[in-house]
């Protein structure tokens, strides 16, 4: 069984935690973390791009000029793509981006996308963040503490909105909750923040 060590919020070791096998000793298929942050990206797509063909643009119906004796190229209307507010060639119209991934393929990648973090020794266990007040400042603290830098991550059990607020202004800081994780979330982030009674939440959701 896996294990990492579990600090408290001035960054000093408490010992060592137990890690569920199922979600952090995972096989870690690239090919399978790649499908599915594919699939959730062109999900997040409202696919509402559109164009007019040259039957939908206005006008159009009168030849522009004779056909001979002007020396011009010969044309039937104005609503042809090369002339200006003519029709669009192969542009995009209203359509879903939606692409569907097995349920098991999601496991698999959120399950490997959580054993390479922590291989690379992204993940930090801390035992309760107890924020007494919204104070970005206090949070900020803790996580120099933890030595999380880059962009952070943090997992919490459930709704805390002291822990939500105190986030906010720090623009790489993202906060989700243990029952609510994704591939792009994970491995977008530097550095995940694990509040302790969260594991148990991930385990009984994912494994």
């Amino acid at each position: 069984m896996p294990q990492t060590t579990l600090f408290d919020r001035k960054g000093a070791s408490l010992g060592s935690v137990d890690l569920s096998a199922e979600l952090f000793d995972a096989p870690v298929n690239e090919a399978v973390i790649h499908q599915a942050v594919t699939a959730q990206l062109a999900g997040r797509r409202t696919g509402t791009a559109s164009t007019k063909t040259r039957g939908e643009v206005r006008g159009g119906g009168k030849k522009p000029y004779r056909q001979k004796g002007t020396g011009r190229a010969r044309q039937g209307t104005k609503s042809a793509p090369h002339y200006r507010g003519g029709g669009a060639v192969f542009g995009p119209h209203p359509r879903s981006y939606e692409q569907r991934l097995p349920r098991k393929v999601r496991s698999l990648a959120l399950r490997g996308a959580l054993t390479a973090k922590l291989g690379d020794e992204a993940i930090r266990v801390i035992d309760t963040f107890a924020l007494d007040a919204i104070k970005t400042r206090d949070l900020a603290t803790v996580l120099a503490a933890l030595n999380a830098s880059g962009r952070v991550l943090l997992v919490a059990p459930a709704t805390d909105e002291t822990l939500k607020l105190s986030a906010r202004n720090l623009p790489t800081v993202d906060v989700i909750l243990a029952d609510s994780l994704n591939v792009v979330a994970l491995v977008q982030a530097d550095t995940i923040v694990i509040e302790q009674p969260a594991l148990a939440r991930m385990q009984e959701v994912y494994a």
